[in-house]
């Protein structure tokens, strides 16, 4: 079943696409306000696709049923991620990705966003794609089976923009420098941005995703 997910259309003609997905119990609904926040140029023609993850049983809540890209069994980062959900999730937004591309939307102009537990599924997916994206925005976020990137990477040119919070207390900003290191050795582009907040996306963090955006998708 493909995702259900809630969008901001594009000013004019449709050129871009960025899909963004949530953390763990979030939906589509929390980030669509950042769409209009981010005052993008109207010439870009960006449409922001916000999917919702699927509703699903969660471990370390008890077992509690809330929107999840992946069940988490352990707060141990190195065994946070479900690796069966992750990859099953990243196959159901590959779907949107080839949505985009189906109605003429170019690799290159597609972003593919993700925050916290959104990022781990970006991350995972963008190396692994067959087709090279415009670029990936990872944010307060966590990598999933690092140690087999080297082998499944379709792309280790990609451009990564990583942001986090220095007191992040729900994914430690160590956990996102690990992840920018091993991206950093595949020789990927990526840029490191951290702001003095939790685990959550301010002001200013807004501002460098907009600069980036419009400098990826001119």
């Amino acid at each position: 079943m493909s995702l259900a997910f809630v969008e901001y259309p594009a000013k004019g003609e449709h050129k871009a696409t960025i899909i963004w997905l949530h953390g763990l119990g979030d939906s589509g609904d929390g980030f669509l306000p950042v769409a209009s926040q981010l005052a993008l140029p109207d010439e870009l023609g960006l449409r922001f696709v916000f999917p919702h993850a699927p509703v699903q049983p969660v471990t370390i809540n008890g077992g509690m049923a809330m929107r999840s890209w992946y069940d988490i069994k352990s707060m141990d980062l190195d065994k946070r991620a479900d690796e069966t959900g992750v990859r099953e999730s990243a196959a159901k937004v590959e779907q949107l990705i080839n949505q985009e591309l189906n109605n003429g939307i170019a690799a290159d102009k597609i972003i593919l966003a993700g925050f916290s537990q959104g990022g781990v599924i970006t991350l995972h997916l963008a190396p692994r794609l067959q087709q090279k994206l415009a670029g990936v925005m990872a944010l307060s976020t966590y990598m999933c089976v690092p140690e087999k990137l080297t082998a499944e990477a379709k792309h280790t040119d990609l451009n990564v923009f990583m942001a986090h919070g220095s007191q992040d207390p729900v994914v430690p900003c160590e956990a996102g420098r690990h992840a920018f290191d091993v991206l950093t050795a595949h020789n990927m582009e990526v840029s490191w941005q951290d702001y003095p907040m939790g685990h959550q996306v301010c002001g200013e963090e807004l501002l460098a995703i907009r600069h980036w955006l419009i400098a990826r998708l001119s």
